[in-house]
């Protein structure tokens, strides 16, 4: 208890500027004592046109004529003959490595918390900082963490706050450099610059947090997949098995050959799966630390070490995967089971004969994970093909050349032969290729508006129902030298892009994904059809009805 007395004697007796024992204490007219030289040259080297007290802040007309407490000084002096030791033990002062309060004289003490102000320049402990708590001038003053490195906030060649941002030059510079060797730059606060960039950076964080939601919605779908891929392998080993008992002698070598193939297939599929899952698995993992840095760095209070941080965070990766992976219901083994059934009936020489039958459609399983679609113009020409125009299809209005990959409208009919495929009422030809699975072509349009156009073989030849785009059984996108518009059963979708004479036509037919693009410099999509296509398609193409206008396959290949 006595230490405790002796300690509350010793801060009683303390001057609030030095902290030490006071020395030659007197008291100014608020009643707060000091040391007799520290208080003068508070006063002395303040900027303050009236002093004022340190502690309470209380301002006099002018500067107090300061006499020697001898009370308390007699006090003091009675303090150190009880042994109470007169200063902090050397524990307590501010080492090499410490940070100090820059308002205290003598010999500094270490501050429990201490903070910069990054316009006074200038370290402050809890206590002196009170007067940007109090002062309005004060109050706008930024105060930053002590962590920080308050040399990092001033210009080495000015000496002053670099309080700017060169967006010229991407540094963080003092009103000085502005007008020197920046002079003329785009120049912002370095407050407006952090807002920008961490506006720039919640966006970024939105899509990866998207991101992260769209990969967990596939990897849950994956899931589903394994599930029905598992079930439909073995309801199928279950059906075949049965089947195949009825044969004992003459089959059971031929019913283990289909066990083992089904159960191949199936941990080919499934391997394949979880692999594509675990990608995406780890994609979240790398989104969700990528989050995390980015939240950190935005939590950063110093705007010169938010701006200094910022470029080094890596641009996002583009995904390698689509977005939304798409699964449509298949039949996975049940074909395997239909062609079994066929032969169950057969005899031995019939099962051999067939053999090979049973043994491709169990190969031919395949699931359907939606696979992304190319990105540059060098990717889809990955899957270019030629297209021919069908001289059966083609409208008597209508010349084919170059080696039928290009048509031109004509004033005067041309000499085809009668053929129940040709258009008889509108200007337009299909391809003679049937399309199935991922292709790509492009058409350059030479004069007038054409329609760019995918068409199911059983579409009307005759009519105004036979036009691309006015049924069901066709899909096209119509182009002039200045508009595009998108038409489907009869009903149009407006279109907005870049002119272009050429088109290019995107086809995954089994993932049932139709996509035109302008062709120019770059590859700009023009409009995108998600559907299901439920025949092989062709090609098409519409040219108007003016002497001379033509469109051409172009020959990419």
């Amino acid at each position: 208890m006595a230490q405790k007395g002796d300690q509350l004697d010793q801060e009683t007796f303390s001057c609030s500027i030095c902290l030490e024992v006071l020395k030659d204490p007197v008291a100014i007219p608020c009643g707060h004592s000091y040391c007799m030289n520290c208080i003068n040259n508070f006063w002395d080297e303040g900027e303050e046109k009236l002093p004022s007290c340190p502690q309470c802040r209380r301002t006099f007309t002018q500067k107090p004529e300061l006499v020697k407490n001898t009370m308390l000084a007699a006090l003091v002096e009675q303090m150190k003959k009880t042994g109470v030791q007169a200063a902090p033990a050397d524990h307590c002062y501010a080492g090499p490595e410490d940070v100090a309060c820059d308002v205290r004289s003598g010999r500094k003490l270490k501050a429990i918390i201490i903070f910069i102000c990054v316009v006074c320049l200038a370290y402050y402990c809890q206590k002196h900082l009170q007067p940007h708590h109090d002062v309005a001038p004060l109050k706008k003053h930024q105060l930053v963490d002590p962590s920080k490195n308050l040399q990092d906030n001033i210009c080495p060649r000015h000496g002053e706050v670099m309080n700017m941002f060169c967006r010229t030059d991407q540094k963080s510079i003092c009103y000085l450099c502005s007008v020197e060797e920046h002079k003329g730059h785009d120049i912002v606060s370095v407050v407006a610059e952090r807002t920008e960039r961490q506006r720039e950076m919640e966006v970024s964080r939105q899509q990866i947090q998207q991101q992260i939601q769209d990969r967990e919605k596939d990897v849950k779908l994956l899931q589903q997949e394994v599930e029905a891929v598992n079930q439909s392998a073995d309801k199928t080993v279950e059906d075949s098995e049965e089947m195949f008992t009825e044969l004992i002698s003459l089959l059971q070598k031929r019913s283990s050959e289909v066990k083992q193939q089904i159960r191949s297939q199936q941990e080919t599929e499934v391997r394949r799966v979880r692999e594509l899952e675990e990608k995406l698995q780890q994609e979240i993992t790398d989104l969700k630390r990528r989050d995390a840095e980015m939240k950190q760095l935005s939590d950063t209070e110093d705007h010169n070490q938010f701006l200094h941080n910022y470029p080094s965070l890596s641009p996002l990766s583009e995904s390698t995967h689509s977005s939304s992976i798409s699964i449509r219901p298949l039949r996975y083994f049940e074909d395997v089971t239909a062609a079994v059934s066929e032969v169950r009936g057969r005899l031995q020489d019939f099962l051999r004969d067939t053999w090979t039958n049973i043994s491709l459609t169990i190969t031919d399983v395949d699931v359907l994970l939606l696979q992304p679609e190319p990105k540059s113009r060098a990717g889809f020409l990955k899957y270019s093909c030629e297209i021919t125009l069908d001289p059966n299809t083609v409208n008597t209005r209508l010349l084919l050349s170059e080696e039928n990959r290009k048509v031109t409208f004509m004033d005067q009919r041309q000499s085809y032969s009668d053929h129940p495929d040709r258009f008889t009422n509108l200007y337009q030809v299909l391809s003679r290729e049937s399309l199935t699975g991922r292709h790509y072509w492009e058409v350059e349009k030479e004069e007038g508006a054409v329609e760019v156009a995918v068409s199911y073989k059983n579409i009307s030849r005759s009519g105004g129902e036979s036009g691309f785009g006015y049924n069901d059984k066709s899909w096209s996108l119509w182009c002039s030298s200045d508009r595009y518009g998108f038409w489907h059963n009869n009903i149009k979708t407006s279109v907005s892009g870049p002119p272009s004479s050429r088109i290019g036509v995107y086809l995954d037919h089994r993932a049932g994904v139709l996509s035109f693009y302008s062709v120019s410099e770059t590859m700009t999509l023009l409009h995108r059809v998600q559907t299901t296509f439920t025949q092989p398609l062709h090609a098409g193409v519409y040219v108007g009805n003016t002497d001379g206008d033509s469109a051409e396959f172009y020959k990419l290949r």
